[in-house]
């Protein structure tokens, strides 16, 4: 049986059957060198010279990833950070970049910085607002669309085709961050994302232990090779150790995210009419603005992110915050614990974030303990 004709899930379960050929050993091994002995004829021994470039493990990882993207390519980097600079980094100097005003921060705060020192020309749109976005890109100019679906805060839905076909009709790119719907449920690149991006630090290895940030793309984008050379004068590919930690990861994907959107849907009901409670913001609800969008980008389920908006006092929020005791109060997500994040407290003011916002990563723990741990946090004072 050809490998592409076996299901995803099969394919991430089994690390794409990649035994070792010398061992026979059912996990990948993990290569650690800083450089690579050239062969007989001092030719590169399968393009290896020096890990700054890439190493057998990294290689696993990104052919992996690029198999579950429906891609041809992927990059890895050390942090999705050092991913989107890249991109950055390869587009020429001044050019227009299109994305959205809600969105990870510290991403939003780089294009700030690149955009005030010349370094390119920046406008924002409201996430999921396609008439926004449309405003936004000058054709022949825009060279880079950069959109986040579901977007960090409030969750919001962008059509991915929609995005693609405005961004293609003016010249641009597009890249998608889909970091909080990984391939078992979103692929960008089949909705017609030039770049398909995670934080893969978050859902792809999902036990919070590595930082990591990977690119997926098809065979003929142009911009491909330059971010690759920008990868290797950063030195930010990613090491060894934690693309063989990533590989790990990825083969239990499917179960995970499959856990964790139960988990989230059910608290998600529960809350959704609960008197401490304004608003859920979810995908999965019909509720949600981006419900209809999500159904059809988001086949594998909804995830496990989500957010209340409370009902009360000023500074509830974060004091239900701090009463949990078994949602975690930390900044990340994707990961097989659940965490609670005031998020104004952690992004900072002056970002449209509500100050009665709690963001929600929900892991897999049992969600009556989840439910329970709330209900007595909502309960504090």
């Amino acid at each position: 049986m050809k490998r592409n004709s076996l299901s995803p899930q099969t394919q991430a379960a089994q690390a794409l059957h990649m035994l070792d050929r010398d061992s026979g050993a059912v996990v990948p091994p993990m290569h650690s060198a800083s450089t690579f002995a050239r062969d007989e004829n001092y030719e590169k021994r399968d393009g290896y010279i020096y890990s700054r470039y890439g190493s057998p493990t990294t290689t696993q990882g990104e052919q992996i990833i690029a198999e579950l993207e429906g891609g041809d390519m992927a990059m890895l980097f050390n942090s999705g950070m050092s991913a989107t600079v890249a991109v950055l980094e390869a587009l020429p100097m001044g050019a227009h970049v299109v994305a959205q005003s809600m969105m990870y921060h510290v991403g939003l705060d780089w294009l700030n910085r690149q955009a005030s020192r010349g370094v390119i020309g920046f406008d924002s749109f409201e996430a999921g607002n396609l008439a926004s976005l449309e405003a936004a890109i000058t054709p022949g100019k825009t060279k880079l669309v950069w959109i986040e679906t579901p977007a960090n805060g409030d969750w919001s839905i962008t059509d991915i085709a929609t995005a693609a076909a405005l961004a293609h009709a003016a010249g641009a790119i597009l890249m998608c961050d889909s970091t909080a719907a990984p391939p078992c449920t979103t692929r960008p690149l089949a909705l017609g994302a030039d770049i398909s991006f995670h934080s893969a630090t978050k859902y792809l290895n999902g036990h919070s232990d590595l930082t990591a940030g990977v690119l997926s793309a098809r065979e003929g984008l142009e911009i491909w090779d330059e971010v690759l050379r920008v990868r290797g004068f950063q030195g930010t590919v990613l090491p060894g150790f934690e693309a063989w930690l990533l590989i790990r990861g990825l083969r239990t994907l499917f179960v995970r995210y499959n856990q964790t959107s139960d988990n989230a849907m059910a608290l998600a009901r529960h809350f959704e009419n609960h008197p401490a409670v304004e608003r859920v913001l979810y995908p999965g609800l019909p509720s949600h603005p981006g419900y209809d969008v999500a159904t059809r980008q988001m086949t594998g389920g909804f995830g496990g992110m989500m957010s209340l908006l409370l009902n009360g006092a000023e500074g509830r929020a974060l004091a239900a915050a701090k009463a949990c005791r078994i949602f975690i109060p930390a900044t990340s997500l994707g990961g097989v614990e659940s965490l609670i994040e005031h998020r104004r407290t952690v992004a900072g003011a002056g970002r449209g974030i509500p100050e009665n916002l709690l963001r929600l990563s929900i892991g897999i723990e049992s969600v009556d303990d989840l439910i329970a741990d709330l209900e007595q946090a909502l309960e504090a004072r």
